[in-house]
């Protein structure tokens, strides 16, 4: 009796495993294959670059209220006037946090959902989630926004660069009428594919560091503990043969 309830026991859990493998295999088989986004918290101009392009286009609807204007102008090597003439147009003062001045009610009427907050995008989803997002808008009439992504299918969002990269059009696969089998640029916009591409690199790497402005810091301060750990070492090796030279 025991033997056979355990020879079932045994059955049940590897029928689970198989089902948890292939269930798995599909999935991964459904996501999208992202894009390398070669962002970077190290490349300073990048990172300035890609603050402007937040807050020419992305603060209208998102928020980083987990980072200041101060800490970014500290982080980013940008002084007080560059901050609030340059990048600050929701009105905050040089010590508040980055809030967009959307209504969240009139938000969710035009969207069906309040924007979300962008401080640990990367955080959640990955850089290259984030690029490759950025680079995955298509028109999309059968949507009611117009438009839709191959990341985040059906997102509310509609596109707010497409004078930059221009308007894309998606090609489906055979026999389908929801799977993208390619995306082409049909209407170019003011910046090249690679221009484009380069400003989503920026962007993505400025909420990289959004998302964990202490990295930056936490980078400076590695080099210096390792040179001390190195030197150490050293010292260590040192003392511990003048200790056992005269041992035999």
């Amino acid at each position: 009796m025991n033997q056979r309830y355990f020879t079932k026991r045994l059955l049940c859990v590897l029928a689970l495993a198989l089902g948890l493998l292939a269930g798995g295999a599909v999935q991964a088989a459904e996501e999208p294959e992202l894009m390398s986004s070669g962002a970077s918290v190290r490349d300073q101009a990048s990172l300035q670059r890609g603050a402007k392009m937040f807050f020419n286009y992305c603060v209208g609807c998102h928020s980083l209220k987990y980072v200041r204007y101060s800490r970014i102008a500290q982080d980013l090597n940008l002084s007080e006037q560059d901050v609030m003439q340059n990048l600050n147009f929701t009105g905050g003062k040089f010590d508040d946090q980055v809030i967009s001045h959307m209504p969240a009610d009139m938000a969710t009427k035009w969207f069906g959902k309040a924007p979300p907050d962008l401080s640990l995008e990367v955080s959640a989803k990955g850089e290259d989630w984030v690029y490759t997002y950025l680079n995955s808008f298509y028109l999309d009439p059968h949507s009611p926004i117009g438009w839709n992504n191959t990341v985040l299918p059906n997102a509310a969002m509609p596109f707010p660069l497409a004078e930059l990269q221009g308007l894309q059009t998606a090609t489906m696969k055979p026999g389908t009428t929801d799977v993208v089998e390619k995306l082409e640029i049909s209407h170019p916009g003011t910046m090249t594919p690679a221009q484009y591409q380069q400003s989503m690199r920026d962007l993505t790497s400025f909420l990289q560091y959004a998302s964990e402005p202490a990295a930056l810091q936490r980078e400076h301060y590695g080099i210096w503990v390792l040179l001390f750990l190195a030197v150490f070492t050293f010292l260590a090796y040192l003392l511990n043969k003048e200790y056992w030279k005269d041992v035999h």
